[in-house]
């Protein structure tokens, strides 16, 4: 027969993920560019992740505690970079509150107590031509 307490501990373990619950183990992200009409790549860790031609458009991505960086590029302008830092969610707090570690790690381990800015823009200057 299963111990009452073990049980207990199970359940209160999943209560306490707030984050996995609350927030998921994914977040939508929505690129926008100056000028509209850009082509950007999402990547992570030297990996596209996403690919948004052209912009403005919205992608789903997986939330890590690793950042990520925009790149756009359009013709006649500089390819720009916009760089998104991985932060924790508000949930995050409240969960090591109330679950303490049990709680937050398993947030921690699907990523779920982390967030992107949801909205990037990239501004896009014009090329410069050498005469």
């Amino acid at each position: 027969m299963i111990d009452r307490a073990v049980i207990a501990a199970v359940l209160l373990a999943g209560l306490c993920s707030c984050s996995t619950v609350v927030e998921g183990k994914h977040q939508e992200l929505t690129i926008k560019s100056e000028p509209a009409g850009a082509d950007c790549a999402v990547n992570r860790k030297g990996v596209t992740i996403a690919h948004i031609n052209p912009t403005p458009g919205t992608v789903t991505i997986e939330k890590t505690k690793y950042d990520i960086t925009v790149v756009c590029k359009k013709d006649g302008y500089q390819t720009t970079s916009s760089f998104n830092q991985s932060g924790v969610t508000t949930a995050t707090y409240g969960n090591i509150l109330l679950g303490g570690l049990v709680g937050w790690g398993v947030d921690s381990a699907t990523g779920s107590d982390n967030e992107y800015v949801a909205e990037v823009t990239v501004v896009l200057p014009l090329e410069t031509q050498a005469n």
